[in-house]
């Protein structure tokens, strides 16, 4: 299964292995995926939806639309739903937010055949997004694409800083890790070090308007110290392919 390719010892999956690995041994057992996240669930109350095989969302009813009335996630087998689910489970207010915002624009402009720009900031985030609670130092080096300050002249402020990948894209890409993987991030600033104050921080700072001027940065999440073994050679952020300059 796909579940198995998993390395729960990567350094990004740390805030997901105590409930994702439990996840993935139940797949791996035989159970549906959409029965193994319910059963997470019931161990870890909070969650305001259920899960429910793909086929139970209405033909021609949008897979927000759905989540919204009925508090189901039509969920399909494999690693992308997978980690949405995980989301649900580890987020639940910044997932829940996120729907309400998909609601709240679909509301008013209705269902196109081209997404808004509001739309499209909501999905990438879902989708791509980490949070990084950093020094000013090094978020403004991240967000100008200064590799050298970043990764080698303040590398020390790592050290410091917290980042945890919340995209469920994100983490399914990940899973065959490859160095040109980038993540959006969001800067962060919650008030505790629990996940639960990360969640309710997020979900509590988000707003349409404010992902639609797109307030990321692009981080290439195997340049982070720590995290992959081949980045502690002097040529690993040489390579321009992957750690672009800004554009003039």
């Amino acid at each position: 299964m796909e579940v198995e390719l998993i390395d729960w010892a990567a350094p990004w999956l740390a805030p997901w292995r105590a409930v994702g690995e439990a996840v993935a041994q139940r797949l791996v057992a035989g159970q549906a995926q959409p029965q193994a996240l319910n059963q997470a669930l019931r161990e870890q109350p909070g969650c305001p939806v259920r899960f429910v095989p793909q086929s139970e969302l209405p033909l021609g009813l949008a897979y927000e639309q759905h989540i919204f009335d009925s508090g189901c996630v039509p969920t399909r087998e494999g690693l992308h739903d997978f980690f949405n689910g995980l989301a649900w489970l580890q987020f639940p207010l910044t997932k829940q937010r996120l729907n309400h915002l998909h609601m709240a624009q679909i509301a008013r402009t209705g269902i196109q055949p081209v997404r808004g720009p509001a739309r499209d900031a909501l999905t990438l985030f879902d989708e791509n997004a980490a949070f990084l609670q950093a020094s000013d130092a090094l978020w403004e080096a991240l967000a100008a694409k200064d590799w050298q300050a970043v990764f080698v002249d303040q590398r020390a402020l790592w050290r410091e800083a917290s980042l945890l990948l919340f995209g469920h894209a994100l983490l399914e890409k990940l899973v065959t890790p490859r160095k040109n993987i980038t993540a959006h991030v969001y800067r962060v600033q919650p008030e505790g070090s629990a996940l639960a104050d990360l969640d309710a921080s997020v979900a509590g700072d988000l707003q349409a308007e404010k992902l639609a001027t797109k307030p990321f940065a692009h981080l290439p999440v195997l340049g982070v110290p720590g995290w992959w073994v081949a980045n502690e050679a002097p040529d690993f952020y040489a390579d321009a392919s992957v750690f672009r300059p800004p554009r003039s």
